[in-house]
């Protein structure tokens, strides 16, 4: 467990306990970047990477985030996502700040993102857009 708060939530880097098919469900529904993702995949990519969970009282799963790294110079956190149910009460903003701490013992040279509407979120916990994107380039399909 990375924190608990006075409000009953918890953040929880145990992959174990990542409810699969419930963030298959919000990636795939309601993630403009992963619409319409594979159960598969999305198995393939909890497996590989980091990932955090966010839970309230009940233990019920309420928010999401993974981070693809080698643990010695670079980290990609991606999928960050808070159910609807429980948006508007930072819990996005604590998640990504736990990450940022459980990786900061690593001392990596880097740490990207990409967001289409989050800027300020990340912004506020150091975040800043990248200082050279024209050395930046990438490989894969579109969208």
């Amino acid at each position: 467990m990375l924190s608990h708060d006075e409000d009953g939530y918890e953040i929880d880097a145990d992959s174990g306990r990542i409810d699969v098919a419930r963030v298959h469900h919000w990636l795939s529904t309601d993630a403009y970047w992963a619409l319409g993702r594979e159960l598969d995949v999305v198995q393939r990519a909890v497996q590989g990477s980091l990932s955090f969970g966010v839970y309230d009282r009940d233990g019920e799963q309420v928010a999401f985030a993974r981070v693809v790294t080698d643990l010695a110079t670079f980290a990609w956190l991606c999928d960050v996502y808070v159910d609807r149910g429980h948006r508007g009460i930072g819990l996005g903003h604590r998640l990504v700040a736990a990450v940022r701490d459980h990786l900061a013992p690593y001392q990596l040279k880097r740490i990207l993102l990409a967001t289409l509407d989050a800027h300020s979120v990340y912004a506020d916990l150091g975040f800043a857009p990248l200082a050279e994107p024209t050395r930046w380039m990438e490989l894969g399909a579109q969208g």
